[in-house]
Order: C-alpha cells, then sequence, then structure tokens
C-alpha cells in the first residue's frame, strides 16, 4: 500500500479528513449518512427499497480518492481538489505498476469501515443485531468521491470484492469507455452511468469536464451498458434551470444502452454544492415525477418506485415491469450467506 501522500497534497488530506474521511493510498472510505441512521433505525439508503441493499452492511468508498476528469457542479464532494489523470504528487503516471493492489484495497476498506463504525458500540440507540451485523459488510458502493474507471485495475477490484461474497455498484462519469468494456468480462453487481444531458453544451456547463471529445465518450459508454452482463443503471441528476428539459432527448440517448433501470433523481442541495449551487436548484417533487413520467414515456419504460425522501424515482423496461427489483444476493453468493451448521460439544458418555 503505497503512502497517501503520494498521491494527495497535506492540504487535500488535511481536507478529506475533516470530512471524516479516512485514506489509505489513493482510496478512501466514508461511512454513509444511510448506514449510519440504519444501525439507529432511524432509515435507510433508498437503495434498500429498490434493490435490497442492506444499508448497514453497505461500505462506501473509492478507488480514486481525488482523481476525475469532471467538476460536475452538482457534486457534493471538494471538486477543487480533483486531479483529472491517475498522477501521483511527483506527476509520475500510476498507471498498472503505480497503484495499490486490488486485495489490498479491499481488505483496508473493510478494515476502515469497522474502524469507523467501532464508535457506535456505545451508542445508547444502536440496533444490537444490525451493529453485528455492520461488522460482515455485504455490499461495497464504489462511488464515494473520484471516478473510480480510472483506477487501472478496477475489474480485479470488482472480483476481490466478489470473492468475499460483497456486492459491488459501481458509478461512473462514463468517459472511459475502453475501461467499461473490460467490464463485460468483469461485471459489478450493478452499473451505473451518469447521463445528466443530451446536450453538448448542457454538458459542457454542468458536468465541466476536464477534456475535448468527452461527450462522445459518454455516448460510447452509454451503448456498451448492453453488452455487459449485469444490471445495469442509467441515472440522471436532475437540476432545475440546468437539465430539466429535453426529456425525449434524454429517452433517446438512455436508449442507446436498453438499461434495465433510469435513476432520475433531484440534485440535493449538500456538501460542497452549496458552493456552486442553491436549494432553488432542487427539483420540487411533483416537478420531478412529471419529468421522469416523460422520460418513461419516451422511452416505453415504466415509473415503478418511487423513493420521496431521497427524492429518486425508477423506471424500469418493460420485461421488468412485473418482476422485481429486489437482488437476490443469496444466490449470487452463496457461500457468504449460507451459515455452517455449528458443531455440537462433545460429552463424556
Amino acid at each position: 500500500m503505497h503512502p497517501v501522500k503520494e498521491f494527495l497534497s497535506l492540504q487535500t488530506i488535511r481536507l478529506l479528513e475533516k470530512q471524516d474521511y479516512a485514506l489509505f493510498g489513493h482510496s478512501a472510505v466514508k461511512i454513509c449518512h444511510y448506514t449510519k441512521t440504519a444501525l439507529t433505525d432511524k432509515g435507510t439508503c433508498y437503495k434498500q427499497k429498490f434493490y435490497g441493499i442492506q444499508s448497514h452492511q453497505c461500505i462506501q468508498m473509492s478507488p480514486a480518492s481525488s482523481f476525475c476528469d469532471q467538476k460536475c457542479a452538482y457534486c457534493w464532494r471538494p471538486t477543487q481538489t480533483f486531479k483529472p489523470t491517475f498522477k501521483k504528487e511527483d506527476g509520475v503516471v500510476a498507471d498498472l505498476s503505480h497503484v495499490d493492489a486490488p486485495n489490498e484495497i479491499v481488505e483496508e476498506s473493510i478494515n476502515a469501515q469497522r474502524k469507523q463504525l467501532s464508535g457506535f458500540g456505545g451508542h445508547p440507540a444502536k440496533n444490537e443485531v444490525k451493529f453485528e451485523q455492520s461488522k460482515t459488510p455485504r455490499h461495497v458502493a464504489i462511488s464515494l468521491t473520484g471516478e473510480p474507471t480510472l483506477y487501472p485495475r478496477l475489474p480485479e477490484l470488482i472480483g476481490e470484492y466478489h470473492k468475499k461474497g460483497i456486492s459491488t455498484f459501481v458509478v461512473s462519469n462514463g468517459l472511459h469507455p475502453e475501461m467499461i468494456e473490460q467490464l463485460i468480462d468483469h461485471p459489478p453487481t450493478q452499473l451505473y452511468l451518469s447521463v445528466d444531458t443530451p446536450v453538448e453544451d448542457i454538458h459542457l456547463k454542468l458536468n465541466k469536464p476536464d477534456f475535448k471529445g468527452s461527450f462522445e465518450k459518454l455516448h460510447q459508454s452509454v451503448a456498451l451498458l448492453k453488452k455487459i452482463p449485469t444490471r445495469t443503471v442509467v441515472r440522471i441528476t436532475v437540476v432545475k434551470g440546468f437539465n430539466d428539459n429535453h426529456p425525449k432527448e434524454f429517452a433517446d440517448f438512455a436508449l442507446l444502452g436498453n438499461p434495465d433501470f433510469v435513476e432520475v433523481k433531484s440534485y440535493m442541495h449538500v456538501g460542497f454544492s452549496q458552493y456552486r449551487l442553491k436549494a432553488e436548484n432542487m427539483m420540487p417533487w411533483e416537478e420531478l415525477i412529471a419529468f421522469a413520467e416523460q422520460i418513461a414515456h419516451h422511452m416505453g419504460y415504466a415509473l415503478k418506485l418511487q423513493d420521496k425522501g431521497a427524492l429518486v424515482c425508477l423506471l424500469v423496461r418493460p420485461d421488468w415491469k412485473n418482476k422485481s427489483t429486489i437482488i437476490n444476493f443469496k444466490r449470487l453468493f452463496p457461500e457468504a450467506y449460507f451459515e455452517k451448521p455449528k458443531k455440537e460439544k462433545k460429552t463424556n458418555g
């Protein structure tokens, strides 16, 4: 494992640690808000309702703690610290020979999660059963910060988590179709691509990519979705006044990848995004639903589920209309969920 300071400046390290990030090498873990609320029976993530993820057993991490080639206006992370390429502080490109090993990242992420949650042991309102279960993570959201497809060993990382019976949810900006293509042979449990607008000018204004031709790269990645043998999601973050328009064009763009699902989610006025946008840029619930229904109509999809608290709704492909969207994790990882019978104590006589 490389020292954190090889990849991040001292200023960035201090900023992220102040935000309760656990840093190791070029990776990071931070306890999700919904993990905390789940442990005290005060609510769970919408992904539990939509997909069956157990919020109290989910790691929120990134193998690219401060590397991203976009600076999205709605991002709650400190985008001012992002580097557009995977480089060390000394300028050396972090290729396969200069990055941390996937198995090391997996172990460190689990250890960091357990360490950060250890304080809940003394919480008077904690759910005892969930707290014990939280020590054995079952899911990982590779979406904490940065762009995971910049990490050159992402396919191996996914595989290492799966070996431990941990499901993987990868969220990408879609600007690296060459890595998305590698996931055809190494698919995560669920793959998300962020598609925030079908209009290039709005893409440049809202997502602020660091290189030319990014919109074409996104098109290539979306088109690859239909080739990846896993559950696929197009995620649309709607920012009122920016991209709350062009529903048919959104539909046409998403259909390039024939995704299983489309999440239509409002921008949330939290974190560092508060310095870039206003609370008025959040999409009112009724308007969000109406916009989602327009997209669903043009796609031929159905609005199946919604979570008003999280300001998100789920559109599903026709073949999912009468099926549950809950993932059967026991089928995917039988050894992890199978409880071995306890050995009986030997007795004399």
